[in-house]
């Protein structure tokens, strides 16, 4: 009885965590969401908007509201693996006169890292995430180091520059539990950001949650009741969005291959997520209809004939929810 009513008293605060977030951020309150979702989910993000969408704002911000550690990462062709995970230096004893390696750590040794312009790098730096982001942990010299719990790389990519970028491997994209799409502001959304950003006032912003909070939240979110009818479902998802095996025509002509076992696991555990954040203990058919879209999008891969003909993964997912209704 008394850890339930932690857990309430935790739950209770996600809504203050918004309206901190919406002090400095105006609208995107769908990405904040998501943001969010991946946190109490234990996962990692992608970020996707065209540059001015305070992508890097947005994160700093939650970061501060949750009293959580930042750092933030410029992905560039000269990026190096020992820049993000640390490397190491010689140093001398003073009183012996020895000279010994200690390991400087790296900016993935935060509690909220992000990596802006994350395709800007060269594979075998991106692939230096792909161990953190799996394992929490990183290697080096024959060492392994623990990262602080929590963890959440928020990776963040223009999706009109692709000159010098390197597209991400299909394993690293699969790594991330969500990718988010940033859009455009509303009209009055927009003006508020033109009225609000263009003065001194700098709003203060309170810290909601610590990361213990957050770490008794994570583990609260796998508690969350998912009836075995929906989970039946997600199976169906995602196992129709294979080409070989989807009772779908549409799936067939448009894409090259489908999600994967992940993708399931992603969808049942971000829906959890999004009930908590909605202050419910149970999910709820709505909780997988709107988080489909960016488990899916970046576990789908469309044929030359979608590119060609401007048929995104998106309207896949589309098609997969309208055939599969619960």
């Amino acid at each position: 009885m008394e850890q339930l009513t932690h857990y309430k008293a935790l739950v209770a605060k996600l809504p203050l965590l918004k309206k901190e977030i919406a002090k400095v951020i105006v609208g995107q309150r769908e990405a904040i969401d998501e943001i969010l979702i991946s946190l109490l989910a234990s996962g990692h993000c992608l970020l996707e908007g065209v540059p001015g969408l305070a992508k890097t704002l947005m994160v700093k911000t939650m970061s501060e509201a949750l009293h959580m550690s930042f750092k933030r990462v410029q992905f560039t062709p000269d990026l190096m693996p020992g820049d993000i995970i640390g490397t190491e230096i010689l140093e001398e004893d003073h009183d012996t006169g020895k000279k010994f390696f200690k390991f400087n750590r790296g900016p993935i040794f935060a509690n909220v890292v992000l990596a802006d312009e994350i395709n800007r790098t060269p594979p075998k730096t991106q692939a230096a995430l792909l161990e953190a982001m799996q394992e929490k942990s990183v290697t080096y010299g024959g060492t392994n180091y623990e990262l602080p719990n929590p963890f959440l790389i928020i990776a963040t990519q223009n999706p009109i520059e692709q000159a010098g970028t390197y597209p991400l491997p299909e394993a690293q994209l699969d790594r991330f539990l969500l990718y988010i799409k940033l859009n455009y502001p509303d009209e009055q959304e927009e003006l508020d950001v033109l009225k609000g950003t263009t003065g001194s006032f700098r709003p203060q912003i309170d810290r909601i949650l610590s990361d213990s909070e957050i770490a008794d939240l994570q583990n609260l979110t796998r508690q969350v009741h998912i009836s075995d009818e929906l989970i039946v479902w997600v199976n169906k998802l995602v196992r129709s969005s294979r080409p070989e095996g989807s009772s779908s025509d549409f799936v067939k002509t448009w894409c090259d291959w489908g999600a994967g076992p992940r993708a399931g696991q992603a969808l049942v555990l971000c829906s959890k997520a999004r009930a908590v954040l909605h202050e419910r203990f149970a999910v709820v058919p709505e909780d997988i209809e709107t988080l489909a879209y960016p488990v899916l999008r970046h576990r789908i891969a469309m044929n030359f004939r979608a590119e060609a003909e401007g048929i995104t993964s998106d309207d896949v997912v589309k098609e997969l929810l309208r055939a599969q209704r619960i």
